[in-house]
């Protein structure tokens, strides 16, 4: 098995020399931007929005022990069955336990990257039983054998004949390139499996501490006929989903549908307590909600970069990110893809194995800037590349610190150093880029900066 850095150079490579597919995605963008800052635009403040909601993620994240505990004492309270993962390899316990009980082979599951994150789909398949993907993009990467590529954009990497060729194919179905066309012959494939399925399995978007709901945003209506036909439900969602008051969701699901898709409001917002009580007509008979860790608690331990867990899973950052517009989301070969996955996922998954991604960045500023949770994304980034550093250098590291401190402390050396640069400089301009570049890593893609022709000092000296 190769290492995740050499997969992800090698498949860099690949995507970012793909014109075709450059241009596939920077097109979705631009009309995702369009959409965005319109949307936008509506709001009295968006800036002002962005402040209310950091600070209100802010205090869920600062007080989580607490809105956890009245989160799942409100939920057990209508007859829901809370279960509290350390990890994933316990959440997926968890999910296959409650599975194994109730006697069933039949799943139906709608979007959740929380069940990416854990490989969940993998494990039930493994242990036997049929999984279906309601949402649209997702079944449509699971009939691809593919993990989705955006985290709200599934298949945004696919044209619609391709989709058509995959439907020929998989589903028998005849070609057309109609969006409406594609979207009924995945209904008409998936109606059956909602009829048939023992087990709905969800996301969430956001629980809710005050009256412990979970609240779902959508735009096809899966995730509610996942919950609302099956005899039970799983919803599976990390810890840090959590906020305060139901009253937070009329700022959350706003800005959640603007940022995330260039929308007013997504095309359906629903609300779930618990099992179906006496006297309604539909809903599961049993309700089950996995609280995932995950190494999230560690991250809340962290008080310079906890904020990463203010994330609501919108995508802004990977949408405006000019890495992730080149290499695509596959690429990263983690979950969470763009600016906010190569965050938070040195914290996930091992900081010295995934700290590529942070290094993978050009640093602009522009995930900052577009999250509406105002999470510092880009100097996280750094943060993330001082600590891989920090603790554990590789020796060329070492020994170019070591040699930085050397000279830096010895004005003798530093002053020779700056006068044999001035003097090489015409040189290294004539073997820039070329294989007889000792810096040709750096500059084979980058201008190297000039020397100045006189430093403040001598000026300063020169000018007395």
């Amino acid at each position: 098995m190769t290492a995740p850095v050499q997969d992800f150079l090698v498949q860099a490579r690949i995507v970012a020399s793909d014109l075709r597919h450059r241009g596939l995605i920077q097109r979705a963008l631009g009309k995702y931007e369009v959409a965005r800052d319109r949307k936008q635009a509506a709001f009295g403040s968006w800036q002002s929005a962005r402040q209310a909601a950091a600070e209100t993620k802010w205090d869920a994240i600062n007080h989580l022990d607490a809105y956890l505990d009245e989160f799942a004492q409100k939920l057990e309270a209508r007859g829901t069955k809370v279960h509290w993962a350390s990890n994933g390899a316990q959440a997926r316990e968890i999910i296959l336990g409650i599975i194994k009980s109730q006697g069933d082979k039949s799943i139906i599951k709608s979007k959740s990257m929380t069940a990416e994150e854990i490989h969940l789909n993998d494990a039930m398949e493994q242990a036997g039983y049929e999984v279906v993907e309601s949402d649209l993009g997702e079944f449509i990467v699971q009939l691809r054998h593919e993990p989705p590529y955006h985290i709200v954009f599934p298949a945004m990497h696919l044209t619609r004949d391709e989709i058509s060729d995959l439907f020929q194919r998989k589903l028998g179905s005849a070609p057309t390139n109609e969006p409406e066309e594609l979207t009924m012959i995945a209904r008409r494939a998936l109606r059956e499996k909602y009829l048939t399925a023992d087990i709905g399995i969800t996301g969430a978007n956001f629980a809710i501490a005050e009256t412990g709901m979970i609240s779902i945003t959508e735009n096809e209506g899966n995730a509610r006929l996942t919950a609302a036909l099956p005899k039970t439900m799983i919803t599976l969602l990390g810890i840090e989903k959590v906020l305060p008051e139901l009253a937070d969701l009329a700022l959350f699901l706003p800005m959640l549908a603007t940022a995330g898709a260039g929308q007013t409001m997504t095309g359906y917002n629903t609300m779930y307590g618990g099992p179906r009580q006496p006297g309604e007509c539909d809903g599961p008979e049993e309700f089950h909600v996995v609280l995932l860790d995950n190494r999230r608690t560690e991250l809340l331990a962290d008080p310079e970069q906890r904020d990463a867990l203010h994330c609501i899973r919108c995508g802004a950052c990977l949408n405006v990110c000019p890495i992730f517009r080149n290499v695509g989301g596959h690429t990263y070969g983690t979950t969470y893809s763009g600016p906010v996955g190569s965050v938070i996922t040195p914290h996930l998954r091992g900081l010295q194995d995934w700290k590529h991604l942070s290094a993978s960045s050009s640093l602009c500023g522009a995930c900052t800037e577009a999250c509406p949770v105002k999470i510092d994304l880009h100097h996280h980034l750094l943060h993330n590349r001082r600590n891989a550093a920090t603790a554990k250098p590789s020796v060329l590291e070492r020994l170019a610190y070591h040699a930085f401190a050397f000279v830096a402390n010895r004005p003798a050396l530093w002053l020779f150093g700056k006068e044999a640069a001035r003097l090489f400089q015409p040189l290294h301009a004539l073997v820039k880029g070329s294989y007889l570049d000792p810096a040709r890593p750096w500059t084979a893609t980058r201008d190297t900066p000039e020397m100045a022709p006189e430093s403040f000092k001598e000026w300063w000296r020169n000018r007395r």
